[in-house]
């Protein structure tokens, strides 16, 4: 493989580790957490399997940075989102339906990212509590916001409908539905 050839011709750590980290996220999302190996990794990227282990000491330690890196992008799709809205009322909460529920406009990557912490944190116990604290973090932080029963039930049905995607099961009219739950986020006329 000529991928191979170029990571053992030129030491660049920093992009083996990318590599690294993208070959472990495809294969959990392909095969399973379960089929994470050191081998099956460094078979993906064209390194031996002590190169794994020169950036990664355990498997734990590789799918603990794989979940961090997915949070960080979620993470950073959602700040991004709320520092667009020009409105505060239910702003996190709209980032969270947008950066939760895929309408198409999303590259593979940022899909694929989302899926990848979804699927670790469902597959995995010490993540889930990883997840919870990010998130309960999150409505303490914008509790001023979003901290109604409204905006609650709008945030489940957004994790609703990717599980649905995620498992493939169809959903008629996402995008109306989508509309519907951002709607909800606005702040009541008086």
């Amino acid at each position: 493989m000529e991928m191979e050839n170029a990571y053992k011709r030129k030491k660049q750590p920093e992009v083996v580790r990318r590599a690294l980290l993208d070959q472990a996220a495809r294969i959990t999302l392909e095969q399973g957490l379960s089929k994470v190996t050191f081998q099956a990794v460094a078979d993906a990227v064209g390194v031996t399997k002590g190169g794994v282990m020169h950036h990664f000491t355990t498997k734990n330690a590789l799918i603990l940075e794989v979940f961090h890196d997915a949070m960080a992008k979620f993470e950073a799709e959602v700040n991004q989102a709320m520092a667009e809205d020009p409105v505060r009322y239910g702003s996190f909460t709209r980032a969270y339906i947008n950066a939760t529920i895929s309408l198409g406009e999303k590259g593979q990557e940022e899909l694929d990212s989302q899926a990848t912490l979804y699927a670790l944190m469902l597959g995995d116990s010490e993540l889930r509590e990883l997840w919870a604290k990010w998130a309960n973090a999150q409505l303490k932080k914008h509790q001023a916001t979003d901290n109604t029963e409204t905006l609650c039930m709008v945030r489940l049905v957004a994790d609703g409908i990717w599980l649905s995607d995620f498992s493939g099961i169809s959903i008629s009219d996402k995008t109306s539905i989508h509309k519907r739950l951002i709607k909800m986020t606005q702040p009541e006329s008086e």
